[in-house]
């Protein structure tokens, strides 16, 4: 059996996490979530992967060389990128006529390991569900007598709790046959308009996963749910260096090459990447994830958030709830408040849109190669684009376009 893996999308409503790397490559448990398909994949008899790819395209192609190199793996770049369905159709050129495939949205997590095993040895189509708290922001399932009678995008009022969760076992025979579906309102050749198709004239099975063990990463604030919802699993292991004296409790994993420095409390679940420095003095609390090359320095605290490689915090910083993207550097006093004072909802712009996150409490986005001044103070839900500058002492109040220097008229000292 063949695979496709779908990673061609710009992910604009990632942004500014997506400005500097692809949806693909966005880390879980610093592991990125597509290395996380191609190790599930690995251990199947997949013969090879097809890996549609087009945004950053060349990046994609770098970390699979370095990370995946047992796994056969064949490029097709979709250009221009016309949606999850003409993906599919062009990976079908590659594809044996009349064989099983198994199709992956890449920019999707979920918990248990076992799913595409679980899919594979299923003899007729198949798709994967998951049980979601707000179905009317996925694509649902519409069901008659438990199998799939089409998907429906978004509805108002969803058939069903369970969401189309992006993974699929399917013929390429059916899917030739079905191929030719017309252009969304969003102007793209939806694949899951041609899985409908094919679910009117053929049985197509509904393997559903339960509430809280998938993910669709499509928000900022979903990349802390995904590794808050891979925490969930972490067990203890401590291969880095932990001086005397350190309180640690939970479920924590330091990684080789790491150092955790006196004085520092470590409060699991918490997940330390290789190479990663903390403390002295140092407290990160539940559900925070620390990737390589990172520093968590002298009385800095983080809580619940998730720092990408090469991130410096060096002393007296606060990251709340927050996504730090790679090489930031935070000044001394940079501060991510993430509580509002009415306690409602953090609400965050998307794609010129405001969105209601549904968390009470959430932090910054802050893109990649980022720098803060001493005494940077940023407010619940801004995003800060990648290569920006905070200068000293500003108060971030809205969003901050990449490449900016803020405030862009500083007072002269």
């Amino acid at each position: 059996m063949k695979a496709v893996v779908l990673a061609a999308g710009n992910g604009v409503r990632l942004r500014p996490v997506t400005e500097t790397r692809p949806k693909p490559l966005i880390p879980v448990l610093c592991k990125p979530v597509l290395g996380w398909h191609l190790e599930w994949l690995s251990r199947l008899n997949i013969d090879e992967v097809v890996l549609v790819v087009n945004y950053m395209k060349e990046m994609i192609m770098e970390y699979v060389s370095r990370f995946h190199r047992g796994l056969r793996v064949r490029y097709v770049v979709q250009d221009p990128p016309l949606g999850t369905g003409d993906a599919v159709v062009k990976a079908l050129d590659h594809l044996p006529y009349g064989e099983d495939v198994l199709i992956v949205y890449s920019d999707v997590f979920m918990k248990d390991a076992s799913v595409y095993r679980e899919l594979a040895s299923i003899k007729e189509p198949v798709i994967l569900g998951a049980v979601v708290d707000k179905p009317e922001h996925y694509g649902v399932l519409e069901l008659e007598n438990g199998r799939l009678k089409r998907i429906v995008e978004k509805p108002p009022q969803p058939p069903s709790p369970i969401a189309n969760a992006g993974v699929y076992k399917l013929n390429t025979k059916d899917i030739d046959e079905h191929k030719n579906v017309g252009v969304s309102v969003r102007g793209e050749v939806e694949f899951t308009d041609i899985v409908s198709n094919i679910a009117r004239v053929k049985q197509v099975n509904v393997y559903t996963l339960p509430k809280g063990w998938w993910i669709d990463i499509g928000r900022p604030w979903h990349i802390l749910e995904a590794n808050k919802m891979a925490l969930e699993d972490l067990k203890r292991s401590i291969k880095g260096v932990v001086e005397e004296p350190v309180r640690i409790t939970g479920e924590v994993y330091v990684g080789e090459g790491s150092t955790v420095h006196s004085f520092s409390s470590l409060e699991g679940p918490v997940y330390i990447d290789s190479n990663v420095e903390v403390g002295p003095n140092a407290r990160v609390r539940p559900f925070s994830v620390i990737c390589s090359g990172s520093k968590v320095g002298f009385s800095v605290e983080v809580k619940e958030s998730v720092l990408f490689e090469n991130v410096r915090a060096s002393h007296l910083a606060y990251i709340g709830d927050s996504v730090v993207c790679e090489n930031v550097n935070l000044g001394a006093g940079t501060i991510t408040a993430n509580l509002r004072f009415d306690e409602k909802p953090v609400k965050m712009m998307v794609k010129d849109r405001l969105e209601d996150t549904g968390r009470v409490k959430l932090g910054a986005v802050i893109g990649g190669y980022v720098k803060t001044g001493v005494n940077v103070s940023i407010m619940p839900g801004v995003k800060i684009g990648s290569y920006s500058w905070i200068l000293p002492g500003a108060v971030v109040h809205r969003d901050v376009p990449s490449k900016t220097t803020y405030p862009e008229q500083p007072r002269r000292l």
